[in-house]
């Protein structure tokens, strides 16, 4: 891990969520100062109770729609990084209005206290789901297509705001576009959950999984130890890539079937999977250039498709998922 001063202090939003304690979690082994900003309506209590008694840790709950939690949280913090949102496709097809609170507005509130009160630089969190109908492959910064969920649509919008305060207000931000992130801690029981830990959950609990489509629609699935790694060293960037978009994946493509097929053998399991229709709003195949990546943010991934679901399925085995 490249270093920063000794008492760096960062700032979490969404910091009880999948993705954000797991970066909480890397922080704090390092001896950093962290806040945590979450409002647990997706985070749990639980992925931040370890870190409760840390000295170096504060929670503060709260949520981000609300400009004066946002600028006390940025008080004396050196990087923020920006992750609390409301995730899934599907459910911003039926929730447009919540989508655009929390996902635009939260994320404004988050760049304006931030710029209000001199962080360092804020990496934030965009998605995948920006590259919408395009079919290129691999998807490549600056060539998106038309985006297909208001979801897709919001982290378009928070990736041209932090754009703007950069060129406008000198605020340096990074922005990484995740490709599917799993690994522990992720949700597994919301009907909105994604694929990974909703197999993972079915099968040990012997029931069938369905599959939306054919399964051979393919992801470029992205473990969650290289995320963080991406975050911590977009903090430390060169000024150059202040106001820049990532792509952040592993830089491969697995089948939904394949992935099936793997955790259904990790697992020791025999059922069959059932297909139902193709879910709107879902793109057909994703695979990330992280070239951009690895040139400018020295962004290397390290776990692999298979090397990352046997981690994930032994962590739910050991931690969550009771059949």
């Amino acid at each position: 891990m490249k270093k920063f001063l000794k008492h760096t202090h960062f700032l979490v939003t969404g910091g009880a969520g999948f993705i954000g304690s797991n970066l909480v979690e890397e922080l704090l082994k390092n001896n950093y100062r962290v806040t945590v900003l979450d409002n647990l309506s997706t985070g749990k209590i639980e992925n931040i109770k370890p870190f409760m008694d840390n000295p170096n840790f504060k929670f503060i709950k709260g949520d981000i729609r609300n400009l004066d939690v946002c600028l006390k949280a940025c008080e004396n913090i050196d990087y923020l990084l920006h992750q609390a949102a409301i995730g899934s496709v599907s459910r911003s097809l039926e929730e447009p209005i919540l989508y655009n609170d929390i996902n635009i507005n939260g994320t404004l509130n988050i760049m304006y206290a931030a710029q209000n009160k001199k962080v360092k630089k804020v990496v934030y969190a965009s998605s995948s789901s920006v590259y919408g109908d395009t079919e290129t492959l691999p998807k490549i910064e600056g060539n998106e297509g038309q985006l297909l969920s208001p979801y897709a649509l919001t982290k378009k919008v928070d990736e041209m705001y932090a754009s703007m305060f950069y060129e406008i207000y000198k605020l340096p931000t990074i922005g990484l576009r995740y490709f599917n992130v799993y690994g522990p801690k992720q949700n597994e029981k919301s009907i909105y959950s994604a694929v990974i830990p909703s197999f993972i959950n079915k099968l040990i609990n012997n029931e069938q999984v369905t599959i939306n489509g054919d399964g051979e629609s393919s992801r470029d699935f992205t473990y969650v130890s290289d995320v963080v790694k991406a975050n911590i060293n977009a903090c430390l960037a060169s000024s150059k890539c202040n106001g820049k978009i990532y792509n952040i994946a592993y830089g491969d493509q697995t089948t939904l079937n394949d992935l099936y097929y793997n955790i259904r053998a990790l697992l020791k399991k025999e059922l069959k999977p059932i297909y139902g229709p193709f879910r709107k709003g879902d793109i057909r195949h994703s695979k990330a250039d992280i070239s951009k990546a690895k040139k400018e943010l020295d962004y290397r991934p390290t776990t692999n498709i298979s090397l990352g679901l046997e981690k994930t399925v032994n962590w739910y085995l050991q931690n969550q998922i009771k059949p």
